[in-house]
This record gives C-alpha cells, sequence and structure tokens, in this order.
C-alpha cells in the first residue's frame, strides 16, 4: 500500500530556558474504533521512549490537584459540559513544560476537531515543538465492525452491538474526516494499513517512523 507523506522531525527549543531537544517528536495517533489504536500507540510509546498525554487524564488531574486551570475546568465538567478549547490547550501547555515532555509525546484523545487541531499547531508553534506526524491507521470499516462483533461475542460484551458500534464509526468519520484532510495539507499525514496481526501492522509503524527519524 502506498506509504505517507514523510516530513522531517523537528528540532525543537522549549520557551522556557530555551534548551534543545533534538527529534523532539511530536505525534497525533488517529484510529477508528476496533483499528487496535490502544494496542498499537502503547507499542509505539515504548518504541519511541516518549510519554503520552490523554486530555481526559490530563483535565482529571487539574482537577484532582486543585489548580486555578483545574477549577476552571471543573465548573465544566461536574456540569457535564465540554471543556473549552482554550481552556484544554492552556491544560496541555502547562503539562508540556514538564521534563518528561522534553523529547515530545504522543497525543491521545485530541485534538478531535478541526479548530482544536489548528489550536494545538498554534500553541506548539509557539513554544517552538511543532507536530513531526499524524498516523492515520486505516482498515475497511465493514471488516473493523465484524472484528468487534467478535470480540464482544467472545468478550459477552453487551454494550458493543451492531447500532452501538455503527453509531460509534459516524462519529469517527464526522470528527476525523476533516482532520485527516487538514494533516493531509500540511504534508504530515502518515497511513498506516491496520489490517493483519498486531505484529504485522506495528512492523509497518516501525518503519514511517524510521524513515521520518532518518529524514
Amino acid at each position: 500500500m502506498p506509504m505517507a507523506q514523510r516530513t522531517p522531525l523537528a528540532v525543537s527549543a522549549h520557551s522556557e530556558g530555551g534548551a534543545t531537544s533534538e527529534a523532539c517528536q511530536m505525534i497525533v495517533f488517529l484510529g477508528p474504533p476496533g483499528a487496535g489504536k490502544g494496542t498499537q500507540s502503547k507499542r509505539l510509546l515504548q518504541y519511541l521512549s516518549i510519554p503520552h498525554l490523554s486530555t481526559g487524564d490530563l483535565l482529571r488531574e487539574a482537577k484532582a490537584k486543585d489548580t486555578s486551570l483545574g477549577r476552571l475546568a471543573a465548573q465544566y465538567m461536574d456540569n457535564g459540559r465540554l471543556v473549552p478549547d482554550p481552556l484544554v490547550l492552556a491544560i496541555v501547555g502547562e503539562k508540556l513544560q514538564e521534563p518528561q515532555f522534553a523529547t515530545g509525546c504522543m497525543f491521545d484523545g485530541f485534538p478531535r476537531t478541526l479548530q482544536q487541531a489548528r489550536s494545538l499547531d498554534e500553541s506548539l508553534a509557539e513554544r517552538g515543538t511543532p507536530l513531526s506526524m499524524a498516523l492515520e491507521l486505516r482498515a475497511d470499516e465493514n471488516e473493523l465492525i465484524a472484528r468487534m462483533l467478535r470480540r464482544a461475542a467472545d468478550e459477552r460484551r453487551a454494550d458493543d452491538n451492531p447500532q452501538t458500534i455503527a453509531h460509534r464509526m459516524e462519529v469517527y468519520r464526522q470528527q476525523t474526516a476533516p482532520l485527516l484532510d487538514y494533516y493531509r495539507f500540511r504534508n504530515i499525514l502518515t497511513t498506516i494499513d491496520a489490517m493483519g496481526s498486531p505484529d504485522e501492522v506495528f512492523d509497518r509503524i516501525k518503519a514511517a517512523v524510521d524513515r521520518l527519524r532518518s529524514a
């Protein structure tokens, strides 16, 4: 299958202290339900030795620590409302200043919309650590649905029924299609064939990442 467009990994300069970090790897990982994103992202994190940044975990952490930003976020979370993008970006930016993110990170669950993607790019550009790549796991939707239905039957997961799975797929299509076009236009989108064994898929991911690192 055709592999992805490539762009050199950024050599970053963090805004605080001016410290440089070669090959700062900032990655957005995208994949539809059932494509194995959870499994593959864990393996890639270990391979690259970078941390992951989950905005869901981050918001809960900020709330639990009762930081000023966390208190603002809690006003939305406690009422079941989405936390506004500027607040999410502020919390993300604050987290990225921690030492473990000096060599990069993988964004999990963010961005979800085109506006979030643009805001994230602006925030990272200000820090001097632009996105290195956006990884997309792609597979035939019918195959993914069949895979999830088999898993639901094996694990007796009543919540994974055909209607629920179809809805999750539709939400993913609506949210992600604009992001894919956006990152494709920026020439940082890497599309990976997600069909095959976990090892086969990860070999494809490693090959794409290694080409990027050596560019």
